[in-house]
Order: structure tokens, then C-alpha cells, then sequence
């Protein structure tokens, strides 16, 4: 048997930290304990520590006290550190650079192109400590399955990507990605589809191709040329029928929604997130109240920083206008569905703004009112459950993945201390050590 080029590198060589020196997988050397003087497990149970989390090849094993590591038992001390779950982020856009708008991405740029950004993404995000993402799609189609099944082979570092391939928009709404003259065409870009038969050839197109779940567009969007981010772009039964089929393979939908009508057709049609849901009314809220199966994930950074920054980051003069007034519904809106008790999924929007910076919604969301461990949960054990891999990732308990990250400080103090991830494993493998 032909080996792969990285299965050739010695173990030693799998994974170097950010100060150049060699890290070793855990699975190269048996059991692993990673101590620390704070653990936060994910599941909202307090804080404990010391406590020393035992690694049998990329899956925990045990937590114990630091006097209870079997002998022989090699250690990774990471001294006053708090040790958490690895970050789990629900709304990225991985591939492309950040310094092209995704109106011109099509005519100024290639998938090739696309995908190596994506790769020097995935590395920065994995390495800010989010070791999974959900990806939203890319403006070149399917560049994302690309960079999950790179990683996931290990031909590149990156957090576990869970993809949507291509997202489905309607002509003229918030994903028609076409915005030049008519007389310019990019044939390989077809995630246009108008009409239930069409919505429901999207959806089979992108499963064949690799998604592992389906974004629809069912409304206007803040950056966006197209229909106003306040109006459904999709009619209820297009909305439906994308669940519909999606069901019939096992999969999900995630809704792009900021206005009301639109957020509530995704509900009635059972998507499995609604995303920013920024112009969320009271029957909306009460209608995900009372759901079982539909969870908001709210991107509130991004609207801060195209505010802020949209003009250096490249964003029209006309987008940055539509996020100055879409401000005042979002923040209203997460205030409204935190005192109601609502499960608030975490997500960023990350890839408008700079990857590695996904934190910040952690920041933003504490200072509108969320308690630290609240956000916490949402970023891990939260974010697990929505995307149905609460059976592998999102909490420091045995059995699962070994994915962690630390930080030097107590996020439930200060949560900007996850702005500053100092440690990350993956799978039993330290992928950054700027700690220690």
C-alpha cells in the first residue's frame, strides 16, 4: 500500500505549536492527562479544579484529581489555566479572502483561490480555539466540501466543518451572487432556484455534491444588493419543501431570515436554525418558545463591525447603511429571547469580518446581558446539540472527543479571556501551545 505524503512524517512532526516546536498526538503515546487549576465542562455544572482530564487517543476518558493520574501516566500541565470545550461556531464562511467582497468574489477571483483562503482560514480559526464550524456556503460552490474533506483527511489543519455547499437563493434575493450585467455570466455558480420543483432540485444537487445540510435564503439580507433584508424572498411552500427533502436525506435546514414573516415561515416549516433572526417578532419568539426542533442563532458582531470597520473591509457604502439601521432590531431582539429563557445558539458571520476574531460575539452577547456561563454553553454543548453532534463534541466528558482549548485567565470573570485562546487541542492533538 501507497502511503499518503503526511502519513510519511513522523508522529513528532504531525503538529507544530505556535512557538515552532514539535507537538506530539496523544494517541502516539498512550494515555494522556492534561491538568489544570480550572475545568468548565461545557454542560453549565460549576467550575471544578484542579483537575486532570485523562485522553485515550482522541477521546476523554475520565476527569479526576490531579493526585489521582495513574502512574506512568504521561502529563501536560497547564499550570493556573482554564481548560474548556473546543469553541463550536454555527455561522462561518470559510472559504475566500476577506479583503473581496462576495459581489465581486465571482468575476475577480477562482475556486482555486477560494480554497486556499479557506485553508489559511480553517488553520487561524482552529487555532483562535473553535474546533468545529458549521460553514454557511461559499461563493464559489462547493469549495467548502473541499476544505472539510482536506482537513478531514488531513492534508490541512482546521476545525471539524460541518458544510452547506451551495447555498439556495431566489433570483433577485439575498444570495444572487450575480450582480453584474446581464450580459456577464459565471454558468458554474447555480444556487438560483424559484419554485418548489426547482427548491427541491437544489437541495437533492447539493447532497449529491457533498452538503451535509441545506442554507436557505429566506429573506433579504443586510449585505446584499438584492430584496430588502425585512422581506421574504421565499414563499412558505418553497421554505417547506426544502425541509421537506431535506428530511428525506437525513438532513437539515438552516434559514438565513432577519425579517419577521420570513422567520416565521422557517419555523412553521421546521428548519433546525434560524440565523440572525434580527427582525424576530413576539409570535416568533413565542413560536421557537414553544418548538422542539428550531433553535435562533443570532450573529450580532458582524452588525457592529460593518458598522465600524465596513468601509476598510470593503463593504458598499449602501450595505454599511442597511447594517446601521438593521442594529437597532438585532441587539433588541437576543435582549428579548434572553429574558425569555430562549436557548440562543452561537454564531458569527465570520468571513465578513476577520477569522480568529469569532470570539467577540462571546464579548457582545455577555455585555448585552447574557451571564458568561450561559454563552459558554451556547458556544459548546449548545451548538453540539443543534448540530446533532452532542455525541461527540461540546463538553469535557468521557467518551468524547478530546477537543479543548485553555485560556490564561477565568472566562466566567472576564469572557474576553476566549479573545485571547492560548492552548488547543483536537482529537488528542495539540495543535497550539502559546501557554506553556
Amino acid at each position: 500500500m501507497i502511503s499518503k505524503p503526511w502519513q510519511l512524517l513522523s508522529p513528532l512532526l504531525v503538529c507544530v505549536g505556535a512557538s515552532g516546536a514539535p507537538l506530539a498526538p496523544a494517541s502516539a503515546q498512550g494515555t494522556v492527562a492534561v491538568r489544570a487549576a480550572h475545568v468548565i465542562d461545557g454542560t453549565g455544572a460549576a467550575r471544578v479544579g484542579p483537575a486532570a482530564v485523562l485522553i485515550e487517543g482522541d477521546r476523554i476518558t475520565g476527569i479526576v484529581a490531579p493526585g489521582e493520574v495513574p502512574a506512568g501516566v504521561r502529563v501536560i500541565d497547564l499550570g493556573g489555566a482554564t481548560l474548556l470545550p473546543g469553541l463550536i461556531d454555527l455561522h462561518t464562511h470559510l472559504s475566500g479572502s476577506t479583503e473581496v467582497t462576495w459581489e465581486e468574489e465571482l468575476v475577480t477571483t477562482t475556486p482555486g483561490y477560494a480554497t486556499l483562503w479557506g485553508a489559511r482560514n480553517a488553520r487561524v480559526t482552529l487555532e483562535a480555539g473553535f474546533t468545529t464550524v458549521r460553514d454557511m456556503g461559499p461563493t464559489w460552490p462547493y469549495t467548502d466540501v473541499d476544505l472539510r474533506n482536506a482537513i478531514d483527511e488531513g492534508l490541512v489543519p482546521g476545525p471539524r466543518m460541518s458544510v452547506a455547499g451551495n447555498y439556495v437563493s431566489a433570483t433577485g434575493g439575498a444570495g444572487d451572487a450575480r450582480q453584474f450585467s446581464i450580459y456577464v455570466d459565471v454558468p458554474v455558480v447555480r444556487n438560483l432556484a424559484d419554485g418548489v420543483d426547482a427548491v427541491r432540485a437544489a437541495v437533492r444537487s447539493n447532497f449529491k455534491y457533498g452538503a451535509d445540510f441545506v442554507k436557505i435564503l429566506a429573506t433579504g439580507a443586510v449585505l446584499s444588493r438584492g430584496i430588502p433584508p425585512g422581506a421574504q424572498q421565499y414563499s412558505d411552500e418553497e421554505i417547506a419543501v426544502a425541509v421537506e427533502e431535506a428530511a428525506r436525506w437525513g438532513r437539515s435546514v438552516a434559514s438565513h431570515a432577519h425579517g419577521a414573516e420570513g422567520i416565521k415561515a422557517s419555523i412553521r416549516a421546521g428548519v433546525r436554525t434560524v440565523d440572525h433572526g434580527s427582525m424576530m417578532d413576539e409570535e416568533g419568539l413565542a413560536m421557537l418558545l414553544a418548538s422542539d426542533r428550531t433553535f435562533y442563532v443570532p450573529t450580532l458582531y458582524v452588525g457592529q463591525i460593518v458598522v465600524r470597520d465596513g468601509a476598510s473591509l470593503g463593504i458598499p457604502p449602501a450595505e454599511i447603511e442597511r447594517s446601521r439601521r438593521m442594529a437597532e432590531f438585532r441587539n433588541a431582539t437576543f435582549r428579548r429571547a434572553l429574558a425569555a429563557g430562549l436557548p440562543i445558539g452561537f454564531g458569527t458571520d465570520a468571513g465578513v469580518f476577520p477569522h480568529g476574531d469569532n470570539a467577540r460575539e462571546l464579548t457582545l452577547r455577555v455585555e448585552l446581558g447574557e451571564p458568561p456561563m450561559s454563552a459558554i454553553v451556547a458556544a459548546t454543548s449548545l451548538n453540539a446539540r443543534i448540530l446533532g453532534w452532542d455525541d461527540r463534541v461540546g463538553s469535557i466528558v468521557p467518551g468524547m472527543l478530546a477537543d479543548m482549548v485553555a485560556v490564561a485567565g477565568d472566562p466566567l470573570a472576564d469572557i474576553t479571556e476566549l479573545e485571547r485562546v492560548r492552548w488547543v487541542m483536537k482529537g488528542g492533538v495539540v495543535v497550539r501551545d502559546a501557554l506553556r
